[in-house]
This record gives C-alpha cells, sequence and structure tokens, in this order.
C-alpha cells in the first residue's frame, strides 16, 4: 500500500503507518498500520485512530525544558544495585507531570479526536496507548513497560490521557529494562496510540500466540481470553480459558480446535461509568457472575476466526507472533487491536534441548501452568506488592498474588516466579521466559499455602503442569544437541506415553516412518484430553 504523507508533524492516520515509520510512530503503531493496510482486505478488522508522532514527544521535552534536568537525575542512578531505582523514577515522573503539552499539539490532537468522533459518534470512548519507538522489536518486546488508558471520552481526558504516556516512558520498570537492553534513555521516545474502543467490555477479549509459547511448536494456534477488556488476560489478573487450534488440520479445512479448557475468570475489567454501557472515564474490575465463569468466552466459529486471522498475520510478518484480540458486545463483531513479533522462541537455538529430572520426592505444595521447562530450589519469599520488593534477595524465589509490569524490576532478581493468577499468555510468564527463569502461574492460592521463607522446589519439567514442593529437593539437568544423536530403531511411542509433553516432544529427530499418523494422535488427543 502507498504511504500517504501527512501535512501534520504531530498526527500520522493509523492506516497510514508501515514498518518504515517505527522511528515516527513506535513499533505498536507501526504494527496496527500494517495490519490496517495489508490486512483488512483479506477480512481481517482493526479499529480506526491515529498515532501521535514521536515529534510531539520531542516538542513536549524540548518545551518544557525537560532533557537537561531528567539526564542529570539519571545520571545519579544506582546501575549496580538499582537501590535509589523508585526515587530516581519518581523524582523525572514529577517533571515531566508537571509539564504543560505546547498548545499546537493539543490544538492537533483535538481536531484529529473530532474527525474520528464524526466516524464513530460525538465524544466516542478511544484507547489510548504508548508505543515506543524501542518497542515491540525482535530482540526486545517492552511489553507492558508503558501505560495504556481505556475508555477515554471527551478532548480534555484524551490529552490528559496523552500527556500520562508521555510520563509513562519513565515508570521505574521501563527505565530497569532500557538499563538492561543498552537503551539510550535520551534516544527512546513516545508515540500515542489513539484507537477506537471495542466494547469488549460487554464481551470478552484475549491474547493469541501462533506457535505454542512454552515450547515453540509452530504448528499450533494458542488462544486465551476472559470476559470484559483485555487488560486482566494480559497482565495475568485472571485464568483464562485456553483454545488450541492444529494449523495443518485447519488449513485442509477441518475441524482443528484439539483442545478447549475453561479458566476461573473471577474478575472482569468494565468500563467504571459504563455499568449502564455507556462511555466514560477508566475502568473498574468487577466480581464476574458465576454463569459466565464457567462458560467459554469464544464459540468455536469465533475460534477458528480469530485462528484464521492469526495466521494470515504470521504468514504477512513471516514470523510467530503475539496478538490481542477484543469481540465487540454490541455488534458481536471481532477485531485485532495489537500485533507484535513473538521475541522468545525465535531466538532459541531449536538443535539444543535441557533436560530437567528430579531424582527425589516430595510434598506437593501447589502446581499450576508450567512456564519455562525448568527445575529450580530455594527460599520462598512471599510478596504482596512492589514495595516490598527489598525483602527479596538474589537468587530467592518470588511468590506473589500477580506479577504485573509494575514487578518486573523484582522479578529480574528471582531464581523463580509463582503467582495465584494468571495464564500461559500473561505478563508474568511472558517475562519469565524472557528473563530464561522456570515459573509456576495460575496456582489458584499459592502465596497462602507457601510460607514466607520456607525452602522449595519449583518443578516446570513435565509438561504443562507445573509443581511447588516443599523442601530442596535434587535433580538431574542434562543438555542434547539433536544434530548428534544416532536415531533408535523402535517403535514411536514417545508421545503417545506422554501427551502432556508432546509439543516440547515433537523436536526430538525421528524417521517419517517412526512418526504415527496424524489421525491416531487425535484419539491420543481426545483420550488423555491431552494433544500434540
Amino acid at each position: 500500500m502507498k504511504k500517504q504523507n501527512s501535512a501534520s508533524d504531530y498526527i500520522r492516520a493509523l492506516g497510514d503507518c508501515t514498518l518504515d515509520d517505527i522511528k515516527l510512530v513506535g513499533g505498536k503503531n507501526a504494527s496496527l498500520g500494517v495490519l490496517i493496510g495489508a490486512l483488512t482486505s483479506k477480512g481481517v478488522q482493526v479499529p480506526a485512530g491515529f498515532a501521535v508522532t514521536i515529534n510531539g514527544y520531542w516538542d513536549f521535552i524540548y518545551a518544557n525544558k525537560l532533557r537537561e534536568p531528567v539526564e542529570k537525575l539519571l545520571s545519579g542512578l544506582d546501575r549496580e544495585n538499582f537501590s535509589n531505582l523508585r526515587e530516581t523514577g519518581t523524582a523525572i515522573r514529577d517533571l515531566v507531570e508537571h509539564a504543560l503539552l505546547p498548545e499546537n499539539l493539543s490544538a492537533e490532537i483535538t481536531v484529529s479526536y473530532a474527525v474520528l468522533c464524526e466516524h464513530y459518534g460525538s465524544n466516542t470512548d478511544v484507547a489510548v496507548r504508548s508505543s515506543a519507538t524501542a518497542e515491540d522489536l525482535p530482540d526486545a518486546s517492552f511489553a507492558g513497560q508503558h501505560e495504556s488508558y481505556l475508555n477515554i471520552s471527551g478532548e480534555q481526558a484524551l490529552l490528559i490521557a496523552v500527556h500520562k504516556c508521555f510520563v509513562s516512558l519513565f515508570t521505574d520498570r521501563a527505565i530497569k529494562y532500557r538499563e538492561d537492553h543498552g537503551f539510550d534513555h535520551m534516544k527512546v521516545g513516545l508515540s500515542v496510540g489513539v484507537q477506537k474502543m471495542v466494547r469488549s467490555d460487554i464481551a470478552s477479549s484475549g491474547v493469541i500466540f501462533t506457535l505454542e509459547p512454552e515450547s515453540g511448536f509452530r504448528d499450533i494456534v494458542l488462544i486465551t481470553g476472559g470476559w470484559g477488556l483485555g487488560e486482566n488476560v494480559v497482565q495475568g489478573t485472571i485464568s483464562p480459558d485456553e483454545f488450541y487450534v492444529f494449523k495443518p488440520t485447519f488449513l485442509r479445512g477441518k475441524q482443528a480446535i484439539v483442545q478447549k479448557k475453561t479458566g476461573s475468570k473471577a474478575k472482569m475489567l468494565v468500563y467504571a461509568a459504563g455499568l449502564d454501557h455507556q462511555p466514560g472515564i477508566g475502568t473498574s474490575n468487577i466480581d464476574t457472575p458465576e454463569a459466565k465463569r464457567d462458560a467459554f468466552v469464544l464459540r468455536d466459529d469465533e475460534i477458528n476466526k480469530l485462528a484464521g486471522w492469526a495466521m494470515l498475520i504470521e504468514q504477512h510478518y513471516k514470523q510467530p507472533m503475539d496478538i490481542e484480540w477484543a469481540k465487540d458486545g454490541f455488534t458481536e463483531e471481532l477485531f485485532i487491536v495489537q500485533a507484535r513479533p513473538e521475541t522468545v522462541q525465535q531466538r532459541r537455538n531449536p538443535h539444543v534441548q535441557k533436560e530437567y529430572v528430579l531424582s527425589g520426592k516430595g510434598k506437593k505444595i501447589a502446581e499450576g501452568n508450567a512456564i519455562g521447562g525448568k527445575i529450580v530450589s530455594g527460599i520462598a519469599r512471599v510478596l504482596h506488592d512492589p514495595s516490598e520488593r527489598e525483602k527479596l534477595q538474589a537468587g530467592e524465589i518470588l511468590v506473589t498474588e500477580i506479577a504485573n509490569p509494575d514487578w518486573d524490576p523484582i522479578m529480574k532478581k528471582a531464581a523463580a516466579i509463582i503467582t495465584d493468577r494468571g495464564g500461559r499468555t500473561s505478563h508474568a510468564a511472558i517475562v519469565a521466559r524472557e528473563l530464561g527463569l522456570a515459573a509456576i502461574v495460575g496456582t489458584g492460592e499459592g502465596s497462602k499455602k507457601i510460607r514466607d521463607g520456607q525452602q522449595v522446589t519449583v518443578s516446570c519439567a513435565t509438561g504443562k503442569n507445573g509443581v511447588v514442593y516443599e523442601g530442596l529437593l535434587a535433580w538431574e539437568e542434562k543438555e542434547y544437541d539433536l544434530r548428534n544423536i544416532t536415531l533408535p530403531k523402535t517403535q514411536a511411542k514417545l508421545i503417545v506415553g506422554d501427551p502432556d509433553q508432546a509439543f516440547g516432544l515433537s523436536f526430538l529427530p525421528s524417521t517419517q516412518a517412526q512418526k504415527p499418523k496424524l489421525k491416531n494422535w487425535r484419539r491420543v488427543m481426545r483420550t488423555k484430553n491431552s494433544f500434540l
């Protein structure tokens, strides 16, 4: 699609953005532009909107003479232990919060919002999302480092939300992330995406991976979802539903949903002023009605539609993708609201496999979704709030109710992570994979069952289910280079015998004659409630 030049230095329609514009609108907005420009003609639906370009951010910085004082504060950051990270971040955010948006920037945002309202209606509700110039890159996702604001309605509320996005470039977690990845703080700017809200507050939303995110198995689409707005799934506030779709079968036009699993979905994020379904300001997290907790958030035809869209997006990008979806409760339509490259498995060496095997037995304390495929033991440190970060010593096991982006600097000190809530596509799971940590998410009451200071062993080495054991158990760790393995002459029973580990075991070398037929594998899935 030919790029249309905008007359504005500050505004770019999302549909006019391409991947060549990352330095202007950030990774998130550039990706949305790709979706709109290349895939809407193929049926993928993406809400319209506009981007406040990086020029707006830098003019804001220079108009308020913020560069020098921000650099001075950053120069005093303890880069060895980050003992003053909170104080440094707070001081910088205070400077940025008290600055003013330039009048011409505010005017152009207001005009662009008015154009959006002409299409969707007066004071239309929008999502306002940060999009950094170093965000959603193949080697650094920046997932969750900056803020998003949902259900924003009206000119003044929009300007405030844009300003808050600028402030969020200096959250403690974003500062620490840039330090860890070697980014110059004053060379990373922020664009802001303003996009029509999908009314998933009265329907459902969630996350899609175009591979199995734990093993890297490429022939599966994993869809997770919960009731209400998608932040609960993304942040790991709830344990979502999970749906697995087998790509080869789907592409042959056959029934390809190989597993559906209900999550507890204890909370649903709705409009704060919209319990009567009206736009307002912000959101409210309420208890999910009992009837909805046991019901799937998607029908089979909707699962298949999202899986098909996900494969189109992956095909266009030519790499595995991490996608966010939403369903409109009024129109029953499905939408894609974000897409970014998957950043963990593409860095993995597929030829090297590690095996962890417990050599002792212990009392089971808690269990949940296994992340990382490792075994770790140590002292459990139960924390209830990021402000307790000093209690966690390097190498201890972090135990908490939920690990959202505010926990990122703390998670980097941990040897393993255990959470009460969250699924395989939650923020805690993604960060654990990115850091190479073992994690067990969605344990239910792990933070209550595990005592602060207790010695525990975290085992994520036996498939999808992770277990926390009492005490420091012994285990063996082995590494194999699959290129150096001689194939045995034996019947293929490995996956049939342990279907729960099928995705990971699929990487082991085998001859074509040894591979069981797909129809037999599907029988195993049905019988064992598991899958290939």
